[in-house]
């Protein structure tokens, strides 16, 4: 197994991948919120599919998204680089 080179982070690049963290959190908690309520409108109107389907397909593109300008910032402010 390979060492990896230390890392340190000062307080305020902490601060800065938690509000990151926390972004990312809330976004892909609204994405969430928009198909479990997608959802629940086909459910109770199922001639509403086709308006909801946008809304359905287009949220694991935001989550990947969200995931992604996360994972950058964080491997960013750790060195990390992909091979």
């Amino acid at each position: 197994m390979t060492s990896s080179p230390s890392v340190s982070l000062t307080a305020e690049q902490i601060q800065d991948l938690n509000k990151q963290l926390s972004t990312m959190r809330h976004d892909i908690n609204n994405c969430l919120s928009l198909v479990l309520a997608a959802a629940e409108v086909i459910r109770r109107k199922p001639e509403a599919v086709e308006r909801m389907t946008g809304t359905l397909t287009d949220q694991p593109r935001k989550v990947t998204d969200a995931m992604q300008k996360f994972s950058a910032s964080f491997e960013n402010a750790l060195g990390i680089v992909k091979a």
